[in-house]
């Protein structure tokens, strides 16, 4: 499997996520399933295949989060060399030409990506093509009806 790039922040909120479903949820999953196991009959016991499905999903993300972390390019923004381009990782203001609109992103993993928090993938179409640039420097945006010009106003790397 190749490396998969994460900044420090999403590591860190895989190990929160991994810590809780070791420590609390599979503990817990655990317990339901010896509760609904006096229950009598497994056949029918409605409360031990419910437990049972949790526990698959837990395991599951378990795995899923171990071999994400273990395949992890972590990089640190903050100890990269200030050059002014738009990188992995990087806070970057734009203004759509056309509109004026200001927009600011930070560009992150796959994992980490939220849009409602402006945190876009660096797979994304948009962060592909803001990937290099600098200040004062302007970009096209290919979208399926049209293309968006967008002049980058600010690169931030905290």
């Amino acid at each position: 499997m190749s490396q998969i790039p994460m900044t420090v922040q999403g590591a860190e909120a895989l190990r929160a996520e991994l810590k809780e479903l070791k420590s609390v949820k599979r503990p817990a999953i655990i317990a339901a399933i010896a509760d609904a196991r006096e229950h009598g009959d497994l056949k029918e016991n409605a409360e031990y295949h419910a437990a049972r499905e949790q526990q698959g999903f837990c395991e599951g993300r378990i795995q899923e989060i171990e071999a994400k972390l273990s395949n992890a390019q972590i990089i640190d923004v903050t100890k990269m060399p200030k050059s002014g381009r738009i990188i992995f990782g990087t806070t970057v203001t734009i203004e759509n030409v056309d509109t004026g609109d200001v927009s600011t992103y930070r560009i992150v993993g796959d994992d980490e990506a939220d849009i409602k928090k402006n945190l876009i993938s660096v797979n994304s179409p948009i962060a592909r093509a803001m990937i290099g640039k600098e200040v004062d420097e302007a970009f096209t945006l290919k979208t399926p009806s049209s293309e968006v010009e967008y002049d980058v106003i600010k690169v931030e790397y905290i």
